[in-house]
């Protein structure tokens, strides 16, 4: 039995696909963060601009 979890404890193989993964998923999070921080600021400037077109017209 103990020899079984010190040959886990050292197999280390799968911890590098894991933690692969786990680097995805952050990169995968900040991105969608930085896209809708993104996209409700270019929302908020194109409503401006409309505004401003819409006043401007004769």
């Amino acid at each position: 039995m103990f020899k079984l979890i010190r040959k886990l404890r050292r197999d280390e193989e799968g911890a590098t696909a894991i933690e692969y993964g786990l680097i995805a998923a952050l990169i995968s999070v900040a991105a969608i963060i930085a896209m809708q921080a993104l996209g409700t600021s270019l929302n908020n400037i194109f409503n401006t601009i409309s505004g401003k077109m819409d006043s401007a017209a004769p």
